[in-house]
C-alpha cells in the first residue's frame, strides 16, 4: 500500500459519484499519482446503490461535498447528463458534448468539465492507431456515449451510427453531433444488423458488461474478424463483449486507457498540477494485475 509518511500539506478531498462503483480503480489512480507528487489526496466513493440513495438526491450529495471542502468530484453513470442542471457553469468542452464527468468546487461555484472526450481519443489513438474509422456503429447515447461519439468524429470517422434503446435519446445526440460535425457524418441506427454488417468498427458506450450489468449491448454473432471493437467499460477489463470479439479475431480496445487518461485530466483540474500519464498508466496496470506500489 502507499505510505502517507511523506505526504505534505493539507488533505485534498475528491471523489466519484455514481452507481455500482465500488470496484472503481479511480481512488487508486488519483491517490497514487498524488502520493508520487507528495500530495495528501483522499478520493472517496459515493455509490448511490450501496448507500441506497435515490437519483433525486444527487444535488444533496453535490452540495454536501462542496460544503465539506472537497476540491471536486468525478461523475459517472447514470449522472453525467443529469448533473448539468445542478451546476453553476460548464467548460466549453462539457457544453459541446452535453455531458459532465468532472465537477470542480472553486470560488463558491460548481463548474462542470468533460475529460472523457480526450480520454477516449488518446486511448483510441494509442490502442488502435491505424484502425479504419470509415463506418462506425456506437451503442449508447448517454453521457459516456456523447463523449465517445464526439471523440470518434474528431478522430475522422466519416459515418457514425448511434444505436440506443431510447430512440429519443439517440435522436437528441445525433442532432447535437450533426450541428457540430455535419449532418452527413452521423445518423440514428435503426437497423442494427445491417449497420453492423457494413461497419469497420463498433463501440460499446453503455454500462452493459460491467459486473453489475452483465451481457453485451449488441449481438456478438453479427461481428466479423475484420472489425475492431472498443469498450468503455473497465471493470472488468475483459468484458464478455471483448472476449467474444477477440475469439473471432477482432482487434479490441478495453476501457482501461480511457479511464487512465480521463483521470489524469481530472487530477489536473482538482489539484492544479500536471499528471504523469505514463506513471498513472503503470499504476493502473499494476493495480489490475494485483500488484501493490510503495511510495518513495
Amino acid at each position: 500500500m502507499i505510505s502517507a509518511l511523506h505526504l505534505a500539506g493539507p488533505r485534498l478531498l475528491t471523489g466519484l459519484i455514481g452507481r455500482d462503483i465500488l470496484a472503481s480503480r479511480s481512488p487508486w489512480l488519483h491517490e497514487s499519482e498524488a502520493a508520487a507528487q507528495g500530495l495528501h489526496l483522499i478520493y472517496a466513493l459515493f455509490d448511490f446503490t450501496d448507500r441506497k440513495l435515490a437519483d433525486s438526491q444527487l444535488p444533496i450529495v453535490l452540495n454536501a461535498a462542496a460544503t465539506l471542502g472537497f476540491a471536486g468530484v468525478n461523475i459517472t453513470h447514470p449522472f453525467k447528463q443529469a448533473v448539468m442542471g445542478h451546476l453553476d457553469a460548464l467548460s466549453d468542452g462539457a457544453a459541446q458534448v452535453g455531458a459532465v464527468n468532472t465537477v470542480a468546487f472553486a470560488g463558491g461555484k460548481l463548474t462542470g468539465y468533460n475529460t472523457d472526450v480526450t480520454g477516449f481519443a488518446e486511448s483510441f489513438a494509442r490502442g488502435l492507431p491505424d484502425a479504419d474509422v470509415g463506418n462506425v456503429v456506437q451503442f449508447g447515447a448517454g453521457g459516456g456515449g456523447s463523449a465517445t461519439a464526439s471523440a470518434m468524429l474528431s478522430l475522422g470517422a466519416r459515418k457514425l451510427w448511434i444505436a440506443d434503446p431510447n430512440a429519443d435519446r439517440a435522436a437528441t445526440l445525433v442532432a447535437k453531433l450533426a450541428g457540430d460535425f455535419g449532418g452527413d457524418r452521423v445518423a440514428v441506427c435503426t437497423d442494427v444488423a445491417a449497420a453492423m454488417r457494413s461497419a469497420s468498427g463498433l463501440i460499446n458506450a453503455t454500462p452493459i458488461g460491467m459486473n453489475n450489468y452483465p451481457g453485451t449491448a449488441f449481438p456478438v454473432a453479427l461481428l466479423s474478424a475484420s472489425q475492431w471493437v472498443a469498450d468503455i467499460v473497465y471493470f472488468p477489463l475483459e468484458t464478455e463483449l471483448l472476449g467474444a470479439a477477440r475469439a473471432l479475431g477482432c482487434r479490441t480496445l478495453n476501457g482501461g486507457d480511457m479511464a487512465v487518461f480521463q483521470a489524469a485530466s481530472a487530477f489536473e483540474i482538482f489539484t492544479g498540477r500536471s499528471a504523469d500519464r505514463d506513471r498513472m498508466r503503470d499504476f493502473f496496470v499494476n493495480f489490475s494485475s494485483g500488484s501493490t506500489l510503495q511510495a518513495a
